[in-house]
């Protein structure tokens, strides 16, 4: 169910100069007259009562278009599908035998990671599995490692890694400072912390380590970041609802012509995210409660969060690491770091709890960065069927967002599909950042009474044209997509560039189904800079760290934080888009305890390791 907001009406006292702020009120107000018939009649999925009635469907107004005179048409952007050819055979294992039980349709986390330190980026998959209460044999996830030239192999038997439990997703780092990535998976049920031991080698230390959680947890996303700077990562785990079996047929989500189905999680309890503090030792504690990430329900003193993917960003550039929680079907939290190991959640007041009609929205994956060319902070996130990604923006000079989903250029086009795995990137190393949408609806028979819903819904990729186009992101043509272009059920998605060939490919994937691995040809012939960055002390990997390159272009920015998307883990390295004849003159680096460092850039471009300087931060 929809909440309603109680911000109050927010300014653009971010902008810069009176005609501008003119300028922008103006469309903001052509596009919200607009956009309220399209809000009032989407908002029916949420909203809609929970019996067995089919759904009639209303024909949807789209949004007022924005101009679209001089928006020049995004290059050709094609991908190839590779897995199998590259090796990798993975199916998801989701227990569905029919009983139509919520967490079978809402896995598949994955990350793309360097766990045997070879400079290449591996893929995890996260396994669901088989019920207990079933007689199938339980799955478990699978490593892939990769060659250097994109083709993969799975790791043989006796890793560590073959536990069985029912996976979700997925958070890697190098929470002991020994030089190797370690991996957190979160479950239905308890979570599990795998230690890296090096030579393809992992231990279960759980229990040493005090991170499982509850047996009855749902827990979805995860995030290792260094919240009270104390020079060790510590970990942040979302858990989305009060969930069992029995209370799943209690609820008894119905359709009718197809009997059960996958129900929203309008009708189950909330919970409370927790904060594992990093005691050094290999040990944590839960600091959930001191440090204020606990949000209760004024109304009914139960727990409100609802969670399904967080994005740690320092909001306010004070250097310290922020948290953007997105909830389904209840408001955002934003929790503002305080810089004393506290937070303070301030969703509404910052303008991120709700979309621009008010209501909290059915929300999935999350992403984030920094816009140089407008000066703009843009957080974004996916949203289900008849909603808009919301498009989250606020000045550098101001910590309050306002969701301009469809002055943006993403709005009318996502808001037909339903929307999880999400995430800034530069798909054609033009120096901007593109964003793309992994989308697939949760109900495999929503056509029978919705038809103009699919289950398999084609991704989106959304090409950034740059400052001054009248809307900023441009949905790239299916055709011009390759295979990228064809419809999957799409849930988790990540990048990384598994090929060395400077561009970032994608993986996405697909409850009960086939991993889809996109390998990125565009031909652009676009110059690049890979950046790798080493940390010192206890974030070796120097997650938090800011990055701001100076090029001929002007500025870019990239943070290391692997976490973001829906139950993913991107590549820590980060990527920096030359255009054709771009040079990258100076970098300048923010390293997670505040230091700072400023570099010189390589005059040829390709992969750049840089260490933090001694002294630096001590």
């Amino acid at each position: 169910m929809n909440h309603p907001s109680d911000n109050q009406s927010r300014g653009d006292s971010h902008r810069g100069g009176n005609d501008a702020v003119i300028g922008v009120a103006l469309r903001r107000s052509l596009v919200a007259f607009g956009a309220i018939g399209a809000v009032a009649l989407g908002a029916w999925w949420l909203t809609r009562d929970d019996g067995p009635e089919a759904v009639e469907e209303q024909v949807l107004v789209a949004p007022e278009r924005l101009d679209t005179a001089g928006v020049p048409e995004p290059p050709a952007l094609p991908f190839t599908e590779t897995a199998a050819a590259a090796g990798v055979s993975f199916v998801h294992a989701n227990g569905a035998v029919g009983d139509r039980l919520l967490p079978e349709t809402m896995g598949g986390g994955l990350a793309f990671f360097d766990p045997d330190g070879d400079g290449d980026p591996d893929l995890l998959l996260v396994n669901s599995s088989a019920w207990p209460w079933d007689a199938e044999a339980a799955a478990t996830m699978a490593l892939y490692l990769n060659d250097g030239t994109g083709r993969f192999e799975e790791a043989p038997a006796g890793t560590g890694l073959d536990t069985p439990l029912y996976g979700m997703g997925v958070a890697v780092a190098d929470f002991d400072a020994d030089g190797q990535t370690d991996i957190f998976v979160t479950a239905v049920g308890r979570n599990r912390l795998f230690r890296n031991l090096g030579n393809g080698r992992f231990a279960d230390v759980t229990a040493a380590a005090g991170v499982g959680g509850g047996d009855a947890d749902w827990s979805t996303c995860a995030a290792w970041l260094d919240h009270d700077r104390d020079g060790d990562l510590d970990l942040f785990v979302c858990n989305y609802v009060g969930w069992s079996r029995d209370i799943d047929f209690e609820v008894d989500y119905r359709m009718t012509g197809i009997g059960r189905a996958y129900g929203p999680p309008t009708n189950f309890a909330g919970t409370f995210n927790v904060l594992f503090e990093n005691l050094g030792d290999g040990t944590f504690a839960d600091v959930s409660e001191a440090a204020g990430v606990r949000v209760v329900n004024p109304a009914t003193g139960e727990a409100a969060g609802k969670a399904l993917a967080v994005l740690p960003m320092d909001l306010d550039g004070d250097g310290w690491q922020d948290l953007v929680v997105a909830n389904d079907t209840v408001r955002n939290f934003v929790f503002m770091n305080q810089g004393d190991g506290r937070f303070v959640e301030d969703g509404v007041a910052l303008g991120i709890a709700f979309d621009n009609a008010g209501h909290a929205t059915g929300a999935m994956g999350i992403d984030g960065g920094l816009d140089p060319q407008r000066d703009e902070r843009i957080i974004a996130i996916a949203n289900f069927a008849n909603e808009m990604t919301s498009f989250y923006v606020a000045g550098t000079q101001s910590v309050v967002f306002t969701d301009e989903a469809v002055i943006s250029g993403v709005g009318p086009a996502s808001r037909s599909v339903l929307s999880f795995g999400l995430f800034f990137f530069d798909v054609d190393l033009d120096g901007r950042l593109d964003l793309f949408q992994a989308n697939g609806h949760v109900e495999n028979q929503i056509n029978a009474v919705q038809p103009s819903q699919r289950y398999e819904q084609r991704p989106q990729l959304f090409w950034n044209c740059g400052d001054g186009c009248p809307r900023q992101f441009v949905p790239v043509a299916q055709d011009a997509m390759g295979d990228l272009g064809e419809p999957v059920a799409g849930r988790g998605a990540a990048y990384a560039d598994i090929d060395g060939d400077g561009d970032l490919d994608i993986a996405v994937t697909q409850p009960g189904r086939a991993v889809r691995l996109y390998r990125n040809d565009q031909a652009t012939s676009h110059r690049w800079l890979r950046v790798r960055l080493e940390g010192r002390g206890g974030n070796r990997e120097a997650l938090g760290a800011v990055a701001r390159l100076r090029w001929s272009g002007g500025v870019q920015e990239r943070a290391v934080m692997p976490t973001r998307s829906y139950l993913a883990q991107v590549e820590p390295v980060l990527t920096f888009g030359l255009g054709a004849d771009g040079r990258a003159e100076e970098l300048e680096i923010r390293w997670p305890d505040g230091a700072m460092s400023t570099h010189a850039a390589p005059a040829t471009g390709g992969e750049w390791l840089v260490a933090q300087p001694t002294g630096a931060g001590e």
